[in-house]
């Protein structure tokens, strides 16, 4: 018999392993029928999240089956961070081909090709595809190809077949709500822009989140005419001031139109031509190829049956867990974006982890820990933030307990480019704390790469004082967080 060493309440029996491929008891309204098959761990969706923590309890002996209905690899792999990163760097590889003169090369010549872009972009994803698939095979982890839903506790169908399981995992991620105004049909979402066959010309962005800030700063350095129509104040409201502050100059020195506190009232289109939009400020964008509303996101959970299990959903729709990422029914759970917490990538990655290591590796107690995790934002030039804003550690820490370092300067790239943009720096430190530094925002080239030794430091409570004992690394953009005064 499979055995596993002990975790707490959610301690598997021994003998549950020699069941494997045999039929197994599951009851339902009071009935006693037999399932196809029965597993220690089932995981619902094959994203990033449910494929981590389907391979971390295979390694611990488990035997283990994921259900997936479309792509292996979920959002991130096929229409989120891995081909959005993919036109990033062909968007940052524009921007260098403009700023090559500069650096000796005469009479730089080069045409944009988007189908280019596109085939090569997509054939990668196709290799991660197959790469998740033999991952799962080598992990023996079976893979269960169809649309899943619970018909009572810990009974799930797929198709005709009913699977059972001791501990089910719920992981399937969310999808891209569309807006409702006049004319919204004609609008794609961001799975949408992947499949897209030219590049637009004039294109109107709809949001001021990650992924519109994101695609729209790519569509910008390609060529696209683009205006950003933000509902709030600023893109990216949540973040730094500074950051916003600072991202907003730099749409603004390439070209972008930003239009915030402003939404879409209506849009008209005559066939298959260009479409007029027309904002609440009263100002009409004509000749639009491109309408993209990136207006947040929704979880995936309305045809799950979840009420037959009796898991409980928010009023959003998002499955409500505990810190350990149980839900309300026992032997049920849930990772990533369908819970509504830090919808990213690697945390789903760290929390379905930690989640196995629990349940089938006797590590008593493990959770991911929410606090302090870093972030990215893929934008022109990219953002990198950890940790609490100036504002939210007034709020917590009280105004005069708060010293702020920041630095706002060029990028030594941009020494000899007629093209510039900006850097911009902060760290958030409480002077009480022995000015540890509980934030640290960043703005500009490599950014992205630099966060995250610096979130490292974060998390293990760096002082003010520890960053200072590190010597600068010379001539870098990274060493201005080491010798700010």
């Amino acid at each position: 018999a499979r055995s596993f060493p002990p975790a707490g309440r959610t301690a598997l029996r021994a003998d549950r392993g020699a069941m494997g491929l045999q039929r197994a008891r599951a009851f339902r309204a009071g009935a006693a029928r037999m399932a196809d098959a029965h597993y220690d761990y089932l995981v619902i969706g094959a994203g990033s999240g449910g494929i981590a923590s389907a391979r971390r309890a295979a390694q611990y002996g488990a035997k283990v089956a994921v259900v997936e209905k479309a792509r292996l690899g979920g959002t991130c792999v096929n229409v989120g961070c891995v081909p959005k990163k993919v036109m990033f760097l062909s968007a940052s590889m524009m921007e260098m081909m403009h700023d090559a003169p500069g650096y000796g090369f005469k009479d730089v010549k080069y045409t944009y090709d988007w189908p280019t872009i596109k085939k090569n972009r997509d054939a990668y994803v196709e290799r991660l595809n197959g790469i998740y698939g033999r991952n799962l095979g080598n992990s023996e982890v079976e893979t269960i190809t169809g649309a899943a839903a619970f018909v009572g506790p810990k009974e799930v169908k797929v198709a005709d077949k009913t699977y059972t399981a001791d501990h089910i995992l719920v992981a399937v991620g969310g999808t891209p709500q569309m807006p409702t105004f006049p004319g919204a049909e004609h609008a794609i979402n961001s799975d949408g822009f992947f499949e897209l066959e030219d590049l637009p010309k004039r294109a109107v962005v709809i949001g001021g989140g990650y992924i519109a800030v994101e695609l729209a700063g790519v569509l910008q350095a390609l060529g696209t005419e683009v205006t950003l129509v933000v509902r709030g104040e600023r893109p990216l409201k949540n973040f730094d001031a500074l950051i916003c502050e600072s991202l907003q100059a730099e749409m603004d020195k390439a070209g972008m139109q930003v239009k915030c506190q402003t939404q879409v009232e209506k849009v008209e289109r005559d066939g298959d031509g260009p479409m007029e939009v027309t904002l609440s400020d009263g100002s009409v964008v004509s000749g639009v190829d491109c309408l993209l509303a990136a207006t947040g996101r929704k979880p995936l959970t309305e045809a799950l049956g979840l009420d037959k299990a009796g898991v409980k959903t928010s009023g959003k729709g998002y499955i409500e867990v505990d810190e350990y990422q149980c839900t309300s029914a026992e032997g049920v759970y849930a990772v990533g974006d369908v819970t509504g917490r830090i919808e990213l990538t690697p945390v789903a990655i760290a929390a379905g982890r930690k989640l196995s290591d629990r349940l089938f590796g006797g590590v008593a107690g493990a959770k991911l820990d929410y606090e302090n995790v870093p972030t990215v934002v893929f934008s022109h030039p990219p953002i990198g933030t950890v940790g609490l804003t100036e504002k939210q550690a007034v709020e917590k820490y009280g105004e005069d307990d708060i010293k702020v370092y920041k630095s706002v300067f060029t990028n030594m790239y941009h020494a000899v480019t007629e093209r510039k943009t900006s850097t911009a720096m902060k760290l958030v430190c409480v002077k009480s704390l022995d000015e540890k530094v509980v934030g640290i925002h960043l703005l500009g080239i490599a950014a992205d790469e630099i966060l995250q030794g610096f979130g490292v430091a974060i998390k293990m409570g760096a002082t003010k004082k520890d960053i200072d004992s590190c010597v600068a690394i010379h001539p870098t953009a990274a060493e201005e967080l080491v010798t700010m005064r």
